[in-house]
């Protein structure tokens, strides 16, 4: 028997004028596929790497990105020899694709712990001055949960709190937190900043420097942003003080070499001289105001949800960080 059902036409219409708003939108016909090749494509500046990484060929990324143009009604790429160049409208796609993309894979990671196949991925990320200690840290923790594996990101602070902001880490170790985003920060250790110099400098010789000596010597100091140029502009500004003469360099293994050259005094923290300081080959000044004793954090997003894997990692910084660093660098300054 045949099954018969009578359709009111208002149903039939109603339904067509919605599928016809989905489909001018050009939304729904997105897929997340494509938007994994073009994150592929925008990080290796070339279809057949991104192929290659994905599996496909060139000619199929090729169209899935011509096909995404045309959902989006802009152009993504430019060709430049053999490599492509994201568009301006590429690039304000990148953060919404990264989320959604980032997003669907947390939802799984979340969906797959209720189920009880734990995740064992801890992705971390640590500002460049952590570098110092943040490796071994993350390994004496390994050396007990050798089940567990990490993933490691050392970038500076703005580089930090994007992948924070991104959902592209679980976890940062860093010095100072973010203002800009809600994370829960735990403090697990002193951070103490130091003057520093060539042990030849004139500034060696004295005891307890005033803040008002120093801005007549010549200082090296990290980019923008940084904890460490955040620190130095704060040391003589909060002071009333004008900002010395400054050479900026991108890292602190740069500024340490330019100041064993002789070439002028930096901000650097304790934690990051400890072998020159014991080589002699730099000299930490005895400055009114210094050391400057900040904080160490392990720190996530107020929003994002936890795994348990990551949850163990952070209680462990939180326990037994502490007892690390002092038998990591002993006594600083």
């Amino acid at each position: 028997m045949t099954d018969l059902r009578l359709v009111d036409s208002r149903d039939i219409t109603s339904d067509r004028r919605t599928e016809s708003a989905m489909t001018e939108d050009g939304i729904s016909k997105i897929t997340l596929r494509q938007l994994q090749i073009f994150l592929a494509a925008v990080e290796h500046g070339n279809f057949i790497r991104a192929a290659k990484q994905l599996g496909l060929t060139p000619p199929a990324v090729s169209m899935q990105m011509s096909r995404l143009s045309e959902e989006l009604g802009a152009p993504l790429f430019e060709k430049e020899g053999r490599s492509i160049l994201p568009t301006d409208a590429a690039t304000a796609l990148l953060p919404y694709a990264r989320r959604v993309t980032d997003t669907l894979r947390e939802a799984k990671e979340v969906i797959g712990a209720l189920q009880g196949r734990l995740d064992n991925v801890v992705r971390v990320a640590m500002v460049s001055t952590a570098r110092n200690f943040g490796p071994q840290l993350l390994q004496e923790f390994k050396k007990r949960h050798p089940e567990t594996r990490l993933e490691i990101s050392i970038d500076n602070r703005r580089g930090v709190i994007a992948q924070l902001e991104a959902g592209r880490v679980d976890l940062a170790l860093m010095g100072r937190t973010p203002r800009r985003v809600e994370v829960e920060a735990f403090s697990f250790a002193k951070h103490p900043y130091v003057l520093i110099a060539h042990p030849e400098h004139p500034l060696t010789r004295f005891r307890r420097i005033r803040r008002s000596d120093l801005p007549a010597h010549r200082f090296i100091v990290r980019e923008p942003g940084s904890g460490t140029r955040m620190l130095h502009d704060h040391f003589f500004r909060s002071a009333g003080l004008e900002l010395p003469r400054a050479q900026e360099m991108d890292s602190n293994a740069n500024i340490k070499q330019a100041v064993m050259a002789n070439m002028g005094l930096a901000f650097l923290s304790a934690h990051t001289i400890a072998l020159e300081r014991d080589a002699a080959k730099l000299k930490v000044l005895d400055v009114q105001g210094m050391p400057e004793l900040r904080d160490w954090y392990v720190l996530h997003l107020s929003s994002k949800t936890l795994t348990p894997a990551v949850l163990r990692f952070r209680d462990y910084i939180k326990s037994e960080g502490p007892g690390f660093m002092r038998d990591f660098f002993g006594d600083t300054p």
